[in-house]
C-alpha cells in the first residue's frame, strides 16, 4: 500500500492525482492526521480547490458526467476531512474554502451526477456544524448558507434533504443562529414554509431520520417568543394529529421532542380553553 505521504505528493502532479484522490478518500480513515498533512503539504489544497473550480462550466447548463462528479467528490471527501479535524478546521474556515462548494449547493438537476456531487458538499458543511462552535455558526450565516440549505431540503434526494436540514438545526440549535432566523418575518417564514412543505410530503412518504431533523427545528424555534407565537398558526396538523404516530413508535427521544413543541405551541392557550377550540386557526 502507498503510503499517505506519498499519495498526497502524488496530489501535485495531474497524471498521478485522479489516483492519488481515490486512493487517499478511500483510505481517508486509516490514515492517522491526514488532514494536518494534505492542509500542511506544499499545493495540495490548491490542488483539491483546482479540481473543484474545473467542474464549474459544467454546472449550468447542467452538463456534469458520473466521472467528473466522481472525481470532484473525491477531492470533495478529503476537505471533509480537514473540515472534520480540530487542528484544520479553523483554518479551513479562515481561508473561507466552503465557498468554493457553494456552486454545487446552488444546483437543480436532479441527475445521480449532481445529487452526489450535492450531497458531498453538504458533507463538508456538516463536519463543520458537528462541532458546536459559534465562529462556525456565524461564518455560514455570513454566506448564507440558509438559502441553499432550503434549495436542497426542497429538491434534494431524501439523503441529502436529510444533511441540509441536519445543518440548519445546527445552526437553530446555536443561539445566534436562532436569533438570525428570527431577526425578521422574512426569514423565518422562509425556514417554515420549506419545513411545513416537508411535512407534508413525509406524509406521503414517510423518513423517520428525516422527520427527527424538522421535528428538532421546530422545537428549537418554538424557544424564541416571536417564532412560537407564529407556530400557534402555522405548525402543520400532520404534526399535531396521529399522521406520524407509527414513524415515530421506534424512537421515543423525537416523540418526547414532538410533545414538547405541541406543549410549547399551545400550552397557555390549551390551558386557558380546555384543551381545543383552535382548528380554524390552524394553518396546514
Amino acid at each position: 500500500m502507498q503510503s499517505a505521504e506519498q499519495l498526497v505528493l502524488d496530489l501535485s502532479s495531474p497524471d498521478l492525482r485522479e489516483n492519488a484522490l481515490l486512493e487517499l478518500s478511500k483510505k481517508r480513515e486509516l490514515f492517522q492526521d491526514l488532514a494536518p498533512l494534505l492542509w500542511n503539504s506544499f499545493g495540495t489544497i490548491a490542488a483539491l480547490l483546482q479540481e473543484i473550480v474545473s467542474i464549474y462550466p459544467f454546472l449550468s447548463p447542467p452538463n456534469l458526467t458520473p466521472a467528473q462528479s466522481n472525481r470532484v467528490c473525491n477531492a470533495l471527501a478529503l476537505l471533509q476531512c480537514v473540515a472534520s479535524h480540530p487542528d484544520t478546521r479553523m483554518l479551513f474556515l479562515n481561508a473561507h474554502i466552503p465557498l468554493y462548494l457553494y456552486p454545487f449547493l446552488n444546483t437543480t438537476s436532479k441527475s445521480r451526477p449532481f445529487e452526489y456531487l450535492r450531497l458531498t458538499s453538504l458533507g463538508v458543511i456538516g463536519a463543520l456544524v458537528k462541532v458546536d462552535d459559534t465562529e462556525v455558526i456565524s461564518f455560514l450565516l455570513s454566506t448564507e448558507i440558509i438559502p441553499l440549505c432550503l434549495r436542497t431540503m426542497e429538491m434534494g434526494s431524501e439523503l441529502s434533504k436529510t444533511v441540509a436540514t441536519f445543518i440548519v438545526q445546527k445552526i437553530l440549535l446555536d443561539d445566534v443562529g436562532l436569533d438570525y432566523i428570527c431577526t425578521t418575518a422574512e426569514r423565518f417564514f422562509a425556514v417554515g414554509r420549506v419545513l411545513g412543505n416537508m411535512v407534508a410530503a413525509l406524509a406521503e412518504q414517510p423518513s423517520s431520520r428525516l422527520l427527527k431533523h424538522i421535528i428538532r427545528c421546530y422545537l428549537r424555534l418554538s424557544d424564541n417568543p416571536r417564532a412560537c407565537d407564529a407556530l400557534r398558526s402555522c405548525l402543520p396538523d400532520m404534526l399535531r394529529d396521529a399522521t406520524f404516530s407509527s414513524c415515530l413508535r421506534e424512537d421515543p427521544t423525537t416523540r418526547r421532542w414532538l410533545q414538547q413543541l405541541i406543549h410549547n405551541v399551545q400550552g397557555p392557550r390549551v390551558a386557558l380553553q380546555g384543551g381545543g377550540g383552535f382548528d380554524h386557526m390552524l394553518v396546514n
